[in-house]
């Protein structure tokens, strides 16, 4: 049975989310504070966090941003009633596996829920489409290692995140070809067609960010109008 940590001030929200979790046959501890829930995912090994962003005691991003600098890489959701743009893309930069705004619906959390942790006890994903293990793919200024999950641009380390680097990944294995969104959404977060998120594109913006000279316009990473994103490997 998978546990999962909320960490959650709102004891009606957390303990309404809890059980409908357990109904779904997970285990679940709750904390209402940011220290105490750092301290708890330190110790309990939890399979998911999903974290709230305004805590006493200490903030989501600072439990978030404590628990990479560790090299903790448990998966996290961020679930806050934050929807501006610059929330979400911060909680990615520091590592968040997803974000969720309140109000949410419960079966699509659920779904996430149950996405994050497939994939998190899943294999590595470029084990599904093996590429040798000494191989490098190179285009334009950008180097890819996929055996090593390294990055250079221009020589130097790119630092990607988890999902940014399966991101990029699935998007190579493509070979420049267009890649629909619904089919990024399977492969990397494992999500079924019917949950609707913007994950994608502040995951390409960030992608975007580390790998553009000009990240307004795109030489790399190429948004295909109602189709899907794709790599201009040319």
């Amino acid at each position: 049975m998978s546990h999962i940590l909320i960490i959650e001030d709102n004891h009606d929200l957390a303990r309404g989310l809890a059980n409908n979790l357990e109904i779904e046959g997970y285990g679940v501890d709750i904390v209402h504070d940011g220290s105490e829930g750092l301290a708890r995912a330190r110790t309990s090994e939890p399979a998911l966090v999903i974290l709230d962003l305004g805590l006493p005691g200490l903030d989501g991003y600072r439990v978030l941003s404590s628990l990479r600098a560790e090299g903790n890489d448990v998966p996290v959701l961020i679930l806050t009633a934050r929807s501006e743009e610059a929330d979400k893309v911060r909680g990615f930069r520091y590592g968040a596996d997803d974000y969720v705004t309140k109000p949410f619906g419960l079966l699509e959390l659920l779904g996430r829920v149950n996405a994050l942790l497939r994939r998190a006890g899943a294999p590595a994903r470029a084990s599904v489409e093996r590429l040798s293990s000494g191989e490098r793919i190179r285009f334009g200024e950008i180097e890819v290692r996929p055996s090593t999950h390294a990055v250079y641009r221009r020589g130097f380390p790119v630092s990607l995140r988890p999902k940014e680097f399966e991101l990029l990944m699935a998007l190579l294995r493509r070979k420049g070809n267009i890649v629909p969104r619904l089919d990024l959404l399977r492969d990397v977060w494992g999500y079924d067609a019917e949950v609707v998120s913007r994950t994608i594109d502040t995951h390409v913006a960030e992608l975007r960010r580390k790998l553009e000279d000009d990240p307004a316009n795109p030489r790399y990473i190429v948004t295909v109008r109602k189709a899907g994103y794709r790599i201009a490997l040319d």
